[in-house]
């Protein structure tokens, strides 16, 4: 395609884009656990039982210069999304598709300020949480275009 700018993405939660001139994260954490409740036994070590995958989260972090990066708008998009309390898609910028997440914390560091207290440097983390059942969001979604067909 001739004449369009070619456009960066990191990664996109619903339809913020993290990209170099929002928030390039400069840190991406993925945490998965899986649950083994225990029940005591007399003599015996504990029994356990595998319940399933338990909570997963993802923390973006790292820093901004808003001389060069995003800076607080951009930071202020995201809590504007958070607020709302909706799931959002997670999408990397690879094709890989996370599942939906829910914005759970955003926490922010302003420090090296210019002489009007505007901030030169910006530390920031971003807490995601994922809402969806892989299996249920996949009936949903086929769900869906069985109705757009009109096969169901």
């Amino acid at each position: 395609m001739y004449g369009l700018p070619q456009v960066s993405m990191m990664m996109a939660l619903g339809l913020f884009v993290f990209g170099l001139k929002t928030v390039p994260y400069q840190q991406l954490q993925r945490q998965v656990s899986w649950r083994h409740p225990s029940v005591s036994r007399i003599g015996k070590r504990p029994a356990r039982q595998f319940l399933g995958v338990g909570d997963e989260t993802i923390t973006l972090s790292g820093v901004l210069y808003p001389e060069l990066t995003g800076g607080k708008l951009s930071l202020a998009m995201l809590e504007v999304m958070a607020e709302e309390g909706k799931a959002w898609p997670l999408i990397e910028g690879t094709g890989i598709f996370y599942g939906l997440f829910v914005i759970e914390e955003i926490s922010r560091t302003d420090t090296v300020f210019f002489p009007d207290g505007a901030a030169r440097k910006i530390e920031f983390s971003l807490k995601l949480t994922r809402v969806d059942d892989e299996k249920s969001l996949m009936g949903q979604l086929s769900n869906k275009v069985l109705s757009m067909l009109n096969l169901k």
